[in-house]
C-alpha cells in the first residue's frame, strides 16, 4: 500500500475554517507540526481528534524552530541542539498521541537532511530517545534514507504530488516561480508515475498548497485508494 500522506496543524485559520478537514477524506497518514515551525497545543489537540476521526495514521513533523520563517529557512544549528529540538516536537506531540505511526522532519530540515548524512543522523539520534522503532520518512533515493537506516530505523521512502523535482532527484526551491505544481490532473499524473516506480512507500500534498483538497482528491483516484 502506498500512503498518501499530507502536514497539518500547521495554520490557524486552516483548522477552524474548514479547509484543514476537507483534506482529511483523501489521505491515510498525516503529519503534525509539533511546535517548531508552526503548531501549538492546541492545534495539535484538534489535528490528532480530526485525524482519529478520519481513521489516519498520525505522525509527527518536527522542523526547525523558527515560526517566522516557516521553518523553511536553511539553518545551520549544532547538531546536538537538532537531535534535542526534534525529541523535544516528537514529545509534545504525544502528549496527544501515544500512537505515532511515523516521523517525517519539515521544510528546510528535511532538505537539508536529503543531502547530509550528519544532519539526517542527529535528527535520527533525537527520535531514538522516543523510539528506535517508528519509521523515518524521507526523500526517495536520498542519502537521507540511508543514514536514517545506518541508525537503525525503518523508513518510509517520499514523493511528492504538488513539487517539482530537479534533474538530480531534489526538490525545486520553492523561492522559484514553478516549484509548485497547482493543477490537480498534472499533480495526479506525477504520483501515479511516482507510485509506478516501485520504491515508494508515501506520497505526500502538501496541507498548504492552493487547492491542497482537489490536489489530494486527485491523487486518491489516481492511485484508487
Amino acid at each position: 500500500m502506498i500512503h498518501i500522506n499530507a502536514d497539518i496543524g500547521e495554520i490557524p485559520a486552516h483548522l477552524t475554517d474548514g479547509t484543514q478537514e476537507a483534506l482529511l477524506p483523501y489521505l491515510t497518514a498525516v503529519n503534525i507540526a509539533c511546535g517548531g515551525h508552526a503548531g501549538n497545543a492546541e492545534m495539535m489537540r484538534v489535528s490528532v481528534d480530526q485525524a482519529r476521526r478520519h481513521n489516519l495514521q498520525i505522525g509527527a513533523h518536527p522542523g526547525y524552530p523558527d515560526p517566522a520563517n516557516f521553518g523553511r529557512l536553511a539553518l545551520h544549528l549544532p547538531l546536538d541542539e537538532v537531535a534535542d529540538f526534534v525529541h523535544q516536537q516528537i514529545t509534545a506531540l504525544a502528549q496527544f498521541a501515544k500512537e505515532l505511526t511515523h516521523i517525517k522532519p519539515h521544510g528546510a530540515l528535511y532538505n537539508q537532511a536529503a543531502k547530509d548524512p550528519k544532519l539526517a543522523r542527529a535528527i535520527a539520534r533525537g527520535v531514538a530517545r522516543y523510539s528506535k522503532q517508528i519509521p523515518l520518512v524521507g526523500l526517495a533515493n536520498s542519502v537521507m534514507l540511508k543514514a536514517f537506516a545506518e541508525e537503525g530505523f525503518p523508513t518510509q521512502a517520499e514523493a511528492f504530488a504538488d513539487r517539482r523535482y530537479n534533474p538530480d532527484g531534489s526538490l525545486v526551491s520553492r523561492q522559484l516561480p514553478h516549484a509548485l505544481i497547482e493543477d490537480p490532473a498534472e499533480a495526479a499524473a506525477q504520483a501515479l508515475e511516482m507510485a509506478r516506480s516501485g520504491n515508494i512507500q508515501t506520497i505526500c500534498v502538501h496541507g498548504d498548497t492552493p487547492g491542497a483538497a482537489a490536489i489530494a482528491r486527485a491523487v486518491a483516484k489516481a492511485l484508487i485508494l
